[in-house]
């Protein structure tokens, strides 16, 4: 199949614009059906008004249960052409909101600026995949790369359920486009991310009591301050290193030296490289207390989103059809993960197509309505491109 003739920029943006209110109402049903992570069954609202939003767009929907999780949804066309390219649309429906923020945290429309609990991180991004469609059946048009779906509901908490599916589907997929939300108020799309790792330590010591015999003790304590130390040296912000030991524990009570202490240590790093680098240090650590042992546990669960050759032309592809919109890109380093640290092991990826605003995870959570649409614009744009070795990346 030959790549569709683009809509004219000037009509594309000017449809999308009429599209604002129904956007906005989406992203209150979006909204409204609150869908906290560790809630699973709060989920199943939300996913369903997806799942029939898709269905009225001539999409098939496979609703794939959860065991621990809400669930995931897989949507492709429901009349395509077998065995062609493929390409990802990537998102997730769960958020960071207990239940109940809706009445301390109400959906609000403000002019351009519409407030409430996931509309940025990010039923945002899943409400502009659904205005895309509708704007390349507006326009008549058909992507000669099957667009295929995917949406789960435990990516704040890791994917630890979905992760085997998004890795199962992102080597078949020409591209993949991840509707999290943009990098700040500017706008900028996500091309690299830090991968994450998080271990934890535990030194085991010997008890003795602090005041009668302290001779005899050896403080699991002591010997964690030594480890936390180490840790902290492994820093380097140059590098986008970053080891940070969030939480420790340990001891039995003021007079007893601690035969047990714990920390748990929190890694992002920019490159699988650091991560293997660092890992190994962490494993690497040796007690310097006389009578302690180290246990050490963990590993990298998200790897570094990294500039590859592919994400590079994907970026500049990206680039040249913000030009014809009249847009100009920019793009930045993520320090948190997201699931495009898992495609990007595989194929073309390119973050923060989603929602641009401010306040992930944060009370001032909002989207900016106007520059979102502009950004529903260039994912149409994007969905209709050619095969990306096909695609002319650079500007005429």
């Amino acid at each position: 199949m030959t790549a569709p003739v683009l809509p004219p920029a000037d009509e594309l943006l000017a449809y999308l614009a009429s599209r604002e209110e129904h956007l906005v109402d989406l992203l209150q049903r979006l909204s409204a059906a609150e869908s906290p992570s560790d809630v699973p069954s709060a989920q199943k609202e939300v996913r369903e008004i997806i799942a029939t939003e898709l269905e009225n767009r001539a999409f098939a929907v496979k609703r794939v249960p959860g065991r621990k999780s809400g669930g995931m949804l897989h949507a492709r066309p429901a009349r395509r052409t077998h065995g062609g390219a493929a390409q990802l649309i990537l998102g997730h429906f769960d958020t960071v909101w207990p239940l109940g923020t809706l009445e301390s945290m109400p959906f609000e429309r403000e002019g351009d600026r519409v407030r409430g609990p996931g509309v940025y991180d990010m039923k945002g991004g899943v409400a502009q995949a659904l205005l895309s469609l509708d704007a390349i059946r507006h326009f008549g048009l058909q992507p000669s790369v099957t667009p295929h779906l995917f949406f789960n509901s435990d990516e704040e908490i890791g994917s630890r359920e979905s992760r085997r599916y998004i890795e199962r589907l992102a080597p078949a997929m020409d591209r993949v486009f991840v509707l999290e939300p943009s990098l700040g108020p500017s706008g900028k799309l996500k091309t690299t991310r830090k991968g994450i790792g998080r271990f934890t330590v535990t030194v085991t010591g010997e008890a003795a009591h602090a005041g009668l015999d302290p001779g005899r003790g050896a403080s699991a304590i002591l010997e964690l301050s030594h480890v936390i130390q180490e840790l902290f040296a492994l820093n380097d912000l140059e590098r986008g290193v970053t080891v940070n030991v969030g939480t420790i524990d340990g001891g039995l009570r003021p007079n007893v030296i601690a035969p047990s202490s714990q920390a748990v240590v929190d890694v992002r790093v920019e490159t699988a490289e650091d991560a293997e680098r660092i890992e190994k240090a962490i494993r690497g650590l040796q007690p310097a207390t006389p009578g302690t042992s180290l246990t050490i546990d963990g590993l990298f669960g998200r790897p570094a989103l990294e500039h590859t050759p592919a994400n590079r032309k994907l970026w500049r592809l990206a680039c040249r059809l913000g030009d014809e919109l009249g847009l100009e890109l920019e793009e930045g380093t993520a320090g948190g993960g997201s699931d495009g640290n898992f495609t990007s092991l595989y194929t073309a990826t390119l973050d923060g197509m989603g929602a641009v605003g401010d306040g992930a995870h944060a009370r001032h959570e909002h989207l900016q309505l106007q520059p979102t649409l502009e950004r529903a614009a260039l994912l149409v744009m994007l969905l209709l491109a050619p095969p990306l070795k096909d695609c002319v990346t650079e500007a005429a």
